[in-house]
C-alpha cells in the first residue's frame, strides 16, 4: 500500500531523513574532532617531546582522518595506474609518512590557539564539506574546511580546503607533475623522503 501525499510530507518520512542526515553529519565530524583533539595535544606537548614520539602518537589520528591512498591517486592523477605496483606500495608509504610529519611539525607549540568546529558544514552530491578554523589567541582566524567521503573504512577526507577554496590535492598535483613526467615515481618518492627528514629535523629518515 502506498503512503499518502500527507503522510509523506507530515511526519513518517521526513523525519527519518532528518535523522540519517543527523548521523551522517555526526559519523562525518567525528575523525576531524578527534584529529583536532589530537593536534591541541601536540602542540601542547611541543618540541620538548622527541618528533618520532609525536609521530606515533598523531599517526592513527591521521589515517583516521584521511582516506591517504585515494589522496596520493588523485595527487599523482591518472599516471597512478601506469606506475609500477611496487613503485605504487612505496610511494603510498613515503606519502603516508610525509602526511603525518606535516602535521606534527606544523602544529609543535601552543599559544593558546582553538581548533574549532563550524556549523556551516554542506553537502557536496555524496560528499560532506566539514568546516572547520584554526583561531589564534589574537588575530584573524584560518579556515580549513575537509572534504569527507563515505569509504569502506568509514568518512575519510580527500581533500582539504584552505580558506574554504584552495585544494590541497590540487596544489599536490601541480607539484607532483613535474617529478613524474618521466613515468618513474623515484624522483618523487626521493622528494617527499628529504621533505620528511627536513620536516622531522632528522628525526625520520
Amino acid at each position: 500500500m502506498s503512503l499518502p501525499r500527507r503522510a509523506l510530507l507530515g511526519g513518517l518520512l521526513l523525519p527519518g531523513l532528518a535523522r540519517l542526515a543527523i548521523a551522517a553529519d555526526a559519523e562525518a565530524t567525528a575523525p576531524i574532532s578527534a584529529l583536532n583533539r589530537g593536534l591541541i595535544a601536540g602542540m601542547r606537548a611541543g618540541k620538548a617531546t622527541p618528533f618520532a614520539k609525536r609521530f606515533a602518537t598523531l599517526a592513527p589520528l591521521v589515517e583516521g582522518a584521511f582516506d591517504i591512498p585515494g589522496i596520493l591517486q588523485a595527487s599523482v592523477g591518472p599516471r597512478w595506474s601506469a606506475l609500477p605496483p611496487a613503485q605504487q606500495t612505496q610511494l603510498l608509504d613515503v606519502f603516508r609518512r610525509f602526511t603525518i610529519a606535516s602535521y606534527v611539525a606544523n602544529f609543535d607549540s601552543f599559544d593558546g590557539e582553538k581548533l574549532e568546529l563550524l556549523p556551516d558544514s554542506r553537502n557536496v552530491g555524496a560528499d560532506q564539506v566539514v568546516a572547520s578554523q584554526i583561531v589564534p589567541s589574537s588575530g584573524a582566524p584560518t579556515r580549513i574546511d575537509y572534504v569527507m567521503r563515505r569509504t569502506p573504512a568509514g568518512w575519510r577526507a580527500v581533500d582539504v580546503l584552505l580558506n574554504g577554496s584552495i585544494s590541497r590535492v590540487a596544489v599536490q598535483r601541480s607539484d607532483f607533475r613535474s617529478l613524474l613526467g618521466s613515468g618513474d615515481a623515484g624522483p618523487l618518492i626521493q622528494s617527499l623522503q628529504r621533505k620528511i627528514a627536513d620536516l622531522s629535523g632528522g628525526a625520520l629518515v
